[in-house]
């Protein structure tokens, strides 16, 4: 029996996905925030589709205002892994799931905080 087998699946891109470092996309944003600055004129020359810079400008000003409300969190660090919320506060590490009560967890924080 012959076996054949594809160098790629049908319909699949060719191309690979690329990916942009923090500070290319900050450099990149910086600039699309700039006054009279034309978004889709800069994500043509750096070969992207505007909806992406959009989503990139979108995102730094959500975490520039998420550091501006919170700026009592100085030293807080938080990522989500799968199904588990990890919450840094200095040298205590905070798991839940994240399924997991909010008021519930901003107890854990206020006390984790005021220990």
């Amino acid at each position: 029996m012959i076996e054949a087998v594809a160098d790629h699946l049908e319909g699949a891109p060719r191309q690979l996905r690329r990916r942009w470092s923090d500070e290319f996309k900050a450099q990149v944003v910086a600039e699309a925030l700039e006054p009279g600055a034309s978004v889709s004129g800069i994500a043509h020359r750096i070969g992207i589709h505007p909806s992406q810079l959009f989503a990139w400008r979108r995102d730094a000003r959500a975490e520039r205002h998420y550091r501006s409300r919170h700026s009592s969190c100085e030293g807080v660090l938080a990522s989500v892994a799968g199904a588990v919320i990890e919450i840094v506060i200095g040298e205590v590490v905070v798991r839940a799931g994240v399924d997991v009560d909010e008021a519930h967890l901003q107890r854990v924080i206020r006390a984790v905080r005021s220990a």
